[in-house]
Protein backbone atom coordinates (compact mmCIF):
# COMPACT_ATOMS: atom_id res chain seq x y z
CA UNK A 1 0.00 0.00 0.00
CA UNK A 2 1.05 3.58 -0.99
CA UNK A 3 -0.27 6.66 0.22
CA UNK A 4 1.57 9.80 -1.40
CA UNK A 5 0.29 13.29 0.20
CA UNK A 6 1.42 16.45 -1.71
CA UNK A 7 1.16 20.26 -0.57
CA UNK A 8 1.30 23.59 -2.94
CA UNK A 9 4.02 25.37 -0.21
CA UNK A 10 6.97 26.54 -0.76
CA UNK A 11 9.18 23.58 -0.54
CA UNK A 12 11.86 22.15 1.47
CA UNK A 13 15.75 23.45 0.74
CA UNK A 14 16.90 20.39 -1.08
CA UNK A 15 20.00 20.56 1.91
CA UNK A 16 17.20 20.75 4.63
CA UNK A 17 15.83 16.67 3.22
CA UNK A 18 18.45 14.39 4.96
CA UNK A 19 17.32 16.06 8.51
CA UNK A 20 13.53 16.34 8.45
CA UNK A 21 12.85 13.20 10.10
CA UNK A 22 15.56 14.29 12.29
CA UNK A 23 14.07 14.70 16.16
CA UNK A 24 13.88 18.58 17.02
CA UNK A 25 15.03 19.55 13.26
CA UNK A 26 13.04 22.60 12.36
CA UNK A 27 13.95 23.25 8.53
CA UNK A 28 12.76 26.70 8.66
CA UNK A 29 14.39 28.89 10.84
CA UNK A 30 12.25 32.00 10.35
CA UNK A 31 9.91 30.14 12.68
CA UNK A 32 11.62 29.62 15.51
CA UNK A 33 9.51 31.32 17.85
CA UNK A 34 6.15 28.96 16.77
CA UNK A 35 5.25 26.64 18.65
CA UNK A 36 6.58 23.98 16.91
CA UNK A 37 9.03 21.48 18.53
CA UNK A 38 10.32 20.04 15.08
CA UNK A 39 8.84 16.66 16.23
CA UNK A 40 6.14 15.79 14.00
CA UNK A 41 8.14 14.38 11.35
CA UNK A 42 10.09 12.07 13.35
CA UNK A 43 6.75 10.85 15.32
CA UNK A 44 5.53 9.89 11.72
CA UNK A 45 8.48 8.26 10.80
CA UNK A 46 8.12 6.14 13.96
CA UNK A 47 4.63 4.99 13.63
CA UNK A 48 4.95 4.13 10.48
CA UNK A 49 8.10 1.85 11.01
CA UNK A 50 6.78 0.28 13.83
CA UNK A 51 4.60 -0.95 11.43
CA UNK A 52 6.94 -1.88 8.81
CA UNK A 53 6.92 0.55 6.48
CA UNK A 54 8.56 3.33 4.73
CA UNK A 55 8.19 7.09 4.93
CA UNK A 56 9.85 9.47 2.11
CA UNK A 57 9.89 13.21 1.67
CA UNK A 58 10.40 14.99 -1.62
CA UNK A 59 10.05 18.52 -2.84
CA UNK A 60 10.60 20.98 -5.34
CA UNK A 61 10.98 24.37 -4.09
CA UNK A 62 8.32 26.84 -4.72
CA UNK A 63 6.41 24.19 -6.18
CA UNK A 64 5.50 21.85 -2.82
CA UNK A 65 6.63 19.06 -0.84
CA UNK A 66 5.34 15.08 -1.50
CA UNK A 67 5.51 12.48 1.18
CA UNK A 68 5.05 9.35 0.88
CA UNK A 69 4.29 6.20 3.00
CA UNK A 70 4.45 2.40 1.98
CA UNK A 71 3.27 -0.37 4.27
CA UNK A 72 3.51 -4.09 3.07
CA UNK A 73 0.69 -5.88 2.99
CA UNK A 74 -0.10 -9.07 4.87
Amino acid sequence: IKVAITDQGVGIDKSDLPHIFDPFYRADKSRSSSNSFGLGLSIAKGIVEKHGGKIEGACETGVGTTFTVSLATV
